[in-house]
């Protein structure tokens, strides 16, 4: 919740839209599953929203929300809403996790309620921080993983056995090219904010998710049953993480990077060092 918040905030300051108001808590709800659509009529500040919103993390929470909307033209436009007026509706529906349960990603129902246009439309996704905030996800990832395998850590350093510290290893050598891949990820963002990041965040994305796999896998073979039953944190970690690495399109997303990696000429110097 705390990286919806931020996101939100980071979107709203880079599409040019005033600062929020003082304490309020936002989120991000971009989810645009087919059954679940939220269409505006209206202009500026006097939008009126109709319709159904999926994946709504912690709708019941926050004070405010950004969605993704669609105007009277099929265009995608990002909306400002209050959450705490007539017009919205929150349900129990769509949310039956266990993993990241806490996060209570309902869906929301909007009846006439009213929102504020944030950029034009199209905006959300034209920005060059939309793939930016790709990046960001996979370092959330990235720390979840890491916290994780501090558990393996913690028990080789009471007791050295051989098949743990392999495992160790084999973690390692996952988070230690997570952390390159994601520090470079960084720097070129920093030397090239304005840049489509497309190709680079899905790269970034793609490692930190295996890696984070590879984590789970090794530490799970080498702790046992122990921390997944006994040590609550341990625990809370190990089933939220791979919830949250859905948020990755696994195969749909590789073969996305497949195909842009495919145009890019001379082939010759692909992969070169």
């Amino acid at each position: 919740m705390y990286e919806g918040h931020t996101d939100a905030l980071a979107i709203m300051a880079e599409l040019g839209a005033p600062p929020p108001e003082q304490f309020s808590t936002w989120g991000m709800w971009a989810a645009e599953p087919p059954q679940a659509r939220v269409n505006i009529s209206g202009t500026g500040d006097s939008l009126r929203l109709n319709g159904r919103k999926a994946w709504c993390s912690g709708a019941t929470a926050l004070s405010h929300a950004l969605i993704t909307t669609w105007d009277e033209e099929h265009r995608q436009q990002l909306v400002a809403v209050q959450l705490d007026q007539p017009g919205v509706h929150m349900t129990s529906e769509g949310w039956r996790a266990v993993g990241m349960g806490a996060t209570g990603s309902v869906e929301v129902v909007f009846e006439h309620a009213t929102g504020q246009a944030i950029g034009a439309p199209g905006g959300y996704l034209e920005r060059p921080g939309f793939w930016q905030g790709g990046i960001g996800i996979a370092a959330c990832w990235y720390g979840a993983s890491r916290a994780i395998a501090q558990r393996l850590l913690a028990q080789v350093g009471k007791r050295e056995e051989p098949h743990a510290l392999a495992h160790l290893g084999a973690v390692d050598v996952a988070l230690h090219a997570a952390i390159d891949v994601l520090r470079a990820a960084a720097a070129h963002l920093d030397q090239a904010p304005a840049e489509n990041a497309e190709v680079l965040a899905r790269r970034c994305r793609a490692y930190v998710e295996h890696a984070a796999e590879l984590v789970i896998q090794h530490v799970g073979r080498a702790v046992g049953a122990g921390p997944y039953c006994k040590d609550p944190h341990f625990a809370r970690l190990i089933t939220d993480l791979p919830v949250f690495l859905r948020q990755s399109h696994a195969e749909q997303d590789l073969a996305a990077l497949g195909q842009l990696t495919g145009k890019r000429l001379p082939a010759l110097r692909m992969w070169s060092l």
